[in-house]
C-alpha cells in the first residue's frame, strides 16, 4: 500500500514547542495490495471457521466464561495488573486469594463491561452512548480518583514512560476541545457498512487508541470494542475471539505499528498486523474450544457412571468455571451441602476435580484438566 497523499493527521499546537496530534477522518485510501488481500482473506476464513465451529459447539455460551476471563486477565495485565487466570477465576467461584483485592477488581470489571456491552447491543448500536457505559463499568471503584468512570475526558493527557512530563511524552492525543469532533467521526465511521468488517475495525482500533478520549481505560475499552463490534456485525455468534494475547505477546509490534500511522501514515503495515492477529487467536481460540470440549465429553461419560443426579448440573458449571467450593455449589445449585461435597468427592475420586487447599472447612477444588487448557502458552507467530 502506497501512502496516502494526505497527512495521517495534523499537528495541534497546545503549548509553546508541544504538539497534540488529531488524526484524520476515517477512512483512508488504502491499496489493497496482495499481501493484503491474503492477509484479510486467512483472517476471514479461520474467523469464520471459529465462527461455524462455535455454532456447533453444545455449549458454547458456558465455553464464552472462561475464555472471557482469560481476555479479562491478559487485557488488564497490558496495563500492569498481575492477577493470574487461576486467581481470578478462584475468587469468582467464592475462593480466598493472595491478591489484591483492587486487581481482582480491575479484572472481574472487564468481564463486567463486556458482559454489558454484548447485553446492550441487542437494542443499541456500538456508538458513544455505549462505549461511556462501557467505560463507566469498566472503571468502576477504580482507586484512580482522576479516571471519572462513563465520561470522556475534559483535560489533556499524553502517552510516554511513567510519570514523564507533557514536554516528554511519545504521543500526545487531540486536545480536549477537538475531541468530540474526533469521536462524532470516529462513531459515524463505526456505522458505515461498506468495508470489509475486518478492515473497518482494524481502522476503528487505531483512530480510537489516537484520540485516547479517556483519562484511564483507553486501551481496555479499545480492546472490548474489538470485539463487541465482531458481535455486533454477525461475525461471530458469541464472543469466542479476543486479541489481547496477541497484543499482549507482540507489545513491541503493536506500539510501533500504531506509531507508524501517525507518523508516516503507514495503514499496510497496521492492517497486515491486525489480520495476522485476528488468524492466529482465531486459530488458538478453536483450539482451546474443541480441547475444552472433547475432555467434556469424556467426563460426561464417566460421570455418567456414578450414581449423582447432581453431578452432570456440576460438570456444566466446571465448563464455565474450573474452581468450585461446596459452599457457592450448594447455594448456586440450591441443594444442601452435604450433597454438594458428596458430589465434589466423587468427581474428585474420578480425578475430573483436584483439592486446592486442604482445610476443614472452604475447601476449594479445581478441574485442573480445563485450567490447563485455558492456561496453556498460545502459539502466536507474529510478523517479523
Amino acid at each position: 500500500m502506497t501512502a496516502s497523499p494526505r497527512a495521517p493527521g495534523r499537528a495541534v499546537k497546545i503549548k509553546q514547542g508541544i504538539y497534540a496530534h488529531v488524526p484524520d477522518p476515517l477512512p483512508p485510501r488504502l491499496e489493497w495490495t496482495p499481501a493484503l488481500m491474503r492477509s484479510i482473506s486467512e483472517a476471514d476464513r479461520l474467523i469464520g471457521w471459529l465462527a461455524g465451529e462455535g455454532r456447533r459447539l453444545p455449549n458454547p455460551h458456558l465455553l464464552m466464561r472462561p475464555f472471557l476471563a482469560r481476555e479479562a486477565v491478559l487485557s488488564s495485565r497490558i496495563e500492569g495488573t498481575q492477577a493470574t487466570l487461576g486467581e481470578v477465576l478462584a475468587a469468582d467461584a467464592g475462593a480466598a486469594v493472595g491478591r489484591s483485592p483492587d486487581e481482582i477488581r480491575d479484572v472481574a470489571n472487564y468481564v463486567a463491561a463486556l458482559d454489558h456491552g454484548i447485553e446492550r447491543l441487542q437494542t443499541l448500536s456500538l456508538s458513544l452512548g455505549l462505549i461511556l457505559e462501557i467505560h463507566g463499568r469498566l472503571m468502576q471503584g477504580s482507586g484512580n480518583g482522576l479516571a471519572r468512570p462513563g465520561e470522556f475526558r475534559s483535560t489533556q493527557n499524553w502517552i510516554g514512560s511513567p510519570g514523564c512530563s507533557l514536554a516528554d511524552a511519545s504521543y500526545i492525543p487531540p486536545p480536549p476541545e477537538m475531541l468530540m469532533e474526533c469521536l462524532g467521526d470516529l462513531e459515524t465511521f463505526l456505522q458505515d457498512t461498506t468495508l470489509p468488517p475486518l478492515a473497518q475495525i482494524a481502522l476503528a482500533h487505531y483512530q480510537f487508541e489516537a484520540i485516547h478520549p479517556f483519562i484511564d481505560g483507553n486501551g481496555r475499552v479499545g480492546r472490548l470494542l474489538i470485539t463487541l463490534f465482531l458481535v455486533e456485525r454477525g461475525v461471530l455468534p458469541t464472543p469466542l475471539l479476543y486479541l489481547s494475547a496477541f497484543f499482549e505477546a507482540t507489545r513491541t509490534h503493536y506500539y510501533e505499528r500504531l506509531r507508524r500511522v501517525s507518523t508516516e501514515g503507514d495503514w499496510e503495515s497496521w492492517l497486515l498486523y491486525f489480520f495476522n492477529g485476528v488468524a492466529r487467536q482465531a486459530e488458538d481460540a478453536l483450539d482451546r474450544a474443541e480441547t475444552i470440549n472433547d475432555l467434556m465429553t469424556r467426563w460426561r461419560q464417566e460421570v455418567g457412571q456414578i450414581s449423582s443426579k447432581v453431578a452432570p448440573a456440576v460438570l456444566e458449571r466446571l465448563a464455565a468455571n474450573p474452581y468450585i467450593t461446596a459452599k457457592k455449589l450448594s447455594t448456586d445449585l440450591n441443594i444442601a451441602f452435604t450433597t454438594a461435597q458428596r458430589t465434589i468427592d466423587k468427581m474428585t475420586a474420578l480425578g475430573i476435580l483436584r483439592e486446592m487447599r486442604q482445610a476443614k472447612r472452604d475447601r476449594v477444588y479445581c478441574a485442573q484438566g480445563i485450567l490447563d487448557i485455558l492456561e496453556r502458552p498460545a502459539r502466536l507467530v507474529p510478523l517479523g
